[in-house]
């Protein structure tokens, strides 16, 4: 890697950024599945100094029962003040909490990176939402704490508010899911919350087509019909989901492997799905336009679910990197479109966009 470390150093010369390292990660047996991810994550410039400010305001690191949080932060910590500017560094403590965290994980099989991340996100989640209910616990005075109870509920019977972490701060946005009656023109909507997207998608599409497709309008009946509270009876209705409060950080998961009825098994999707540098969201709010800004790609090369290889591109520092393992290099902006897909059924190249990761302008501007 010495050589492809001063090669890189060299490719940016005076270019390169201060304080900036650019490291990649041993493989532990196919571990390019969280090698990725963790990339991407890293140059998720919001989130690493919000992690990196966590692991410094932790009383005594030392002192804390590890946790995939601990090992993420230390992770983290130990590429950013590395003295040298480029290398490798083996993830061995954080690859070990995952396996023992999830079984999923364990064996040396080809994993799903878009799995790994959201079992990351979510177990960050848990994590951060256990300490801060903890923290409130151990901040109530003694006679609060007997007259309560450890788990006391709401005063008055208010409604408890979630707790946000800056996890949360980061990637959370909120779906509404409208159903209107087609009978009494009545509409229910309902809210959920999104770490990331999940989008169908077709043969020489676009990101933006298929947020419209994930928007459109769909009608209940036959069997589908929808019971309307109002009317208090099954009744035809249109359903549309829409995005109510963008995230931060929009990550979208391009849905490549899909389940084949015919085949009874899953197959890849190599479809060409265009994916922008810079991303309107237009279609799916109601408010002005939302603009976001490309910041990294997960790839899946392989042509099969259960094999191949993930590599991550990444931009920082207005440069585009390539990270596939120990290796790292620096690529030209238009190579990001060969992961956009195949045009054709059976095409050479099998590098396709899999996860797809864009911070907002909104939030640049504002920082």
């Amino acid at each position: 890697m010495g050589a492809t470390g001063s090669k890189l150093e060299k490719a940016l010369g005076d270019q390169f950024p201060e304080g900036e390292r650019y490291f990649g990660l041993e493989n532990f047996g196919n571990t390019c599945y969280c090698n990725s991810v963790l990339q991407a994550l890293y140059f998720c410039v919001p989130f690493r100094e919000q992690l990196l400010e966590y692991y410094g305001n932790s009383k005594n690191p030392g002192d804390v029962e590890e946790n995939l949080l601990t090992c993420l932060a230390e992770l983290f910590m130990q590429i950013s003040t590395q003295k040298k500017k480029t290398g490798v560094i083996a993830p061995k403590r954080f690859v070990q909490r995952v396996k023992k965290e999830n079984e999923l994980f364990r064996g040396y099989m080809h994993q799903d990176a878009h799995e790994f991340l959201n079992f990351l996100l979510n177990e960050l989640v848990d994590i951060l939402e256990k300490e801060t209910a903890k923290g409130l616990a151990e901040n109530l005075s003694p006679p609060e704490k007997i007259t309560n109870g450890p788990h006391a509920g709401p005063v008055n019977g208010a409604k408890k508010e979630p707790l946000v972490t800056w996890v949360h701060k980061n990637f959370q946005g909120i779906l509404t899911n409208e159903t209107r009656c087609l009978r009494c023109e009545t509409v229910t909507a309902r809210d959920e919350t999104f770490l990331d997207l999940s989008l169908d998608i077709e043969q020489n599409s676009s990101i933006t087509s298929c947020l419209k497709n994930f928007s459109s309008t769909e009608t209940l009946n036959a069997e589908d019909k929808f019971f309307c509270d109002k009317c208090c009876s099954l009744q035809e209705a249109q359903k549309r989901m829409k995005i109510k409060k963008p995230p931060h950080i929009l990550v979208i998961h391009l849905k490549r492997f899909k389940y084949m009825e015919q085949l009874g098994r899953y197959k890849k999707l190599s479809y060409r799905v265009v994916f922008p540098l810079e991303l309107k969201l237009t279609n799916t709010m109601e408010d002005a336009d939302c603009e976001y800004s490309l910041f990294a790609v997960v790839v899946h090369v392989g042509s099969g679910p259960n094999h191949g290889h993930y590599v991550s591109l990444v931009k920082s520092h207005n440069h585009w990197l390539f990270f596939d393992d120990e290796n790292v290099e620096m690529i030209d902006e238009s190579a990001v479109q060969t992961s956009f897909g195949s045009a054709q059924e059976y095409a050479s190249n099998t590098d396709h966009g899999y996860i797809l990761f864009y911070e907002s302008l909104a939030a640049n501007n504002a920082s």
